[in-house]
């Protein structure tokens, strides 16, 4: 039985507050100076043969992880962050034996007239899913 996404006996592994400079946004001005968003990872994956044999091959290497997101977000803009967090999803659940990713993407410096600290999106999606 594989574990889901909301599963908290679920093993998981976490990258969080990726850091990407991309040129994301509905406004030009957006486009032209880009700014940086963060990437926070929640992968599904079953570590125990991983944990059992010490091996990185049976796992998610998560620098490689990391790379392949930033290569995600900071290629090819889009107007929004959820765009940008199903590109993620799916590069995420590319890597072998990931389950489930729960992906948040986080704009900081959306241009909000209002104090506020954040704005995110965040996906949860499932090997084998396809979009609705």
């Amino acid at each position: 039985m594989s574990a889901r996404a909301e599963d908290p006996a679920a093993d998981r592994i976490t990258l969080t507050g990726l850091e990407v400079f991309a040129h994301h946004g509905v406004f030009d001005f957006e486009r032209e100076r880009g700014q940086r968003f963060l990437v926070d990872a929640e992968l599904t994956v079953d570590l125990r043969a991983a944990a059992s044999g010490d091996s990185l091959e049976r796992t998610v290497h998560y620098g490689e992880l990391a790379e392949a997101i930033v290569r995600a977000v900071s290629e090819d803009p889009v107007d929004l962050i959820e765009t940008v967090a199903e590109r993620v999803a799916g590069v995420a659940l590319g890597f072998a034996g990931v389950q489930a990713a729960r992906i948040t993407v986080h704009k900081p410096d959306a241009p909000i007239a209002a104090t506020f600290r954040d704005v995110s999106v965040t996906v949860v999606r499932r090997a084998g899913e396809t979009a609705g």
